[in-house]
């Protein structure tokens, strides 16, 4: 499985639009282990561009803070998993939490 999530300074980024990069993080979900790590800078914000982008990359699922409502839209119609409302924390501990079982989630921090 691969894993997108929205990062700046090597945490989470609360807003998905304006990361500085994405950690791409491959997931062994026998064995529940992260079998690689991958930071790509992000492209240039454009509506609508990120949901595209990233599934091109192979990404399964995005764990981010917030996200808008047209990008979930996107990300459905292309058949990618978006979790959001995550605590910024290191790319690693999210999808370790998420592995797990245990991935605590709050409110959307986007309204747009």
């Amino acid at each position: 499985m691969r894993i997108a999530i929205p990062t700046s300074d090597g945490i989470l980024c609360a807003h998905f639009g304006h990361c500085e990069e994405f950690t791409f993080l491959e997931l062994d979900r026998e064995t529940k282990r992260i079998t690689r790590s991958e930071r790509v800078a992000a492209p240039a914000h454009e509506p609508g561009l990120l949901p595209r982008w990233l599934r091109e990359r192979g990404a399964e699922l995005v764990i981010a803070g917030g996200m808008g409502a047209r990008a979930r839209m996107i990300f459905a119609e292309n058949g990618v998993e978006v979790i959001v409302g995550a605590a910024e924390a290191p790319p690693e501990e999210l999808a370790q939490s998420y592995m797990n079982g245990t991935l605590a989630v709050g409110e959307n921090v986007c309204h747009h």
